[in-house]
């Protein structure tokens, strides 16, 4: 049996852009790291100071997803974990001299385009992903999220809005190889509508919004040229909660169905499954295809955490 090894990128490389609800304009570097590291923001205007993607960092929720360590914030994180993630990266540095990762486009394209310009690179460590082993729910009233035991990474979404340009959408899609994620998933654009612009500016959020980087919604049209996909609005959401899953540390193989979610119903789940050590194990990814019981329980407590 082949042992499948942690990787990271083979070299540095870096963008720049604005934050999308900051408005400010941000350095990113992505940088090698070493095996069983993770993925760590550090944020190089504060002497490199460390924050760790965990979801036990995971803060203000609205409209983004937020990591918050002793004061210190690195905003909007969701894109870029939702890439690391579908690549397969375990281990990275993301170096950013501002409070917010870069927007881009508004969809995870450029991240992809930065971790194949640096290639990848193989550690000595066994790579592991998280095995769901029975059912955990999260609900809000009727905006809710569930994870069952899945023999592969899925994400069924469904989303509804009172509006004729979106309506209801329904989205079930296996994330089984990094080229179901570039061409399917990765494309897909942030929204938002118009009616909510100023609402949002009021609350200091949305302040680098534009057509250049969000799927802006009027009365009755997008204000875009076109959407890359019929259904990119549900590709979105479904980009978002790889994101948001992510913060546990890990792939998933499990099956996550998600209704009306946001990102503060994703962080609710995983809590929850954080908390419910019996729901999942640790499993090398070399032994996904023997049963279970063979594979040798884990959990997350025996992973080193250096932050």
């Amino acid at each position: 049996m082949v042992m499948l090894k942690q990787k990271t990128i083979r070299t540095q490389v870096s963008c720049s852009g604005i934050g999308l609800h900051s408005g400010k304009k941000v350095q990113l570097a992505l940088t090698p790291a070493p095996d069983h590291t993770g993925i760590v923001f550090r944020r190089v205007d504060l002497n490199y100071y460390p924050i760790k993607a965990d979801i036990k960092y995971a803060s203000r929720l609205s409209y983004a997803t937020n990591l918050s360590r002793n004061g210190v914030s690195v905003a909007t994180t969701e894109h870029l974990l939702g890439t690391l993630i579908g690549l397969g990266i375990d281990n990275l540095y993301v170096d950013i001299d501002a409070e917010e990762v870069p927007i881009m486009d508004g969809s995870a394209s450029a991240f992809v385009y930065l971790i194949n310009e640096a290639g990848v690179r193989h550690g000595d460590a066994e790579k592991k992903v998280l095995n769901i082993l029975k059912p955990i729910h999260f609900a809000m009233g009727d905006r809710r999220v569930s994870v069952y035991p899945s023999e592969n990474y899925q994400i069924t979404y469904s989303i509804e809005f009172d509006h004729a340009v979106v309506g209801s959408q329904k989205k079930t899609i296996n994330i089984d190889g990094s080229d179901i994620f570039e061409n399917e998933i990765s494309g897909a654009r942030t929204f938002g509508f118009l009616k909510d612009v100023e609402m949002l500016r009021k609350n200091g959020l949305a302040l680098g919004g534009s057509l250049d980087n969000a799927i802006v919604i009027d009365t009755d049209r997008i204000l875009n040229s076109h959407l890359r996909f019929k259904d990119e609005f549900v590709r979105h959401k479904i980009l978002d909660v790889m994101g948001d899953m992510g913060l546990l540390g890990y792939a998933m193989r499990g099956h996550v169905v998600a209704h009306r979610a946001g990102h503060e119903i994703h962080a609710g789940l995983a809590k929850k499954l954080r908390d419910n050590q019996s729901s999942f194990e640790l499993v090398p990814v070399s032994t996904l295809q023997v049963p279970v019981e063979h594979a040798g329980v884990k959990n997350l407590a025996e992973v080193p955490s250096n932050y």
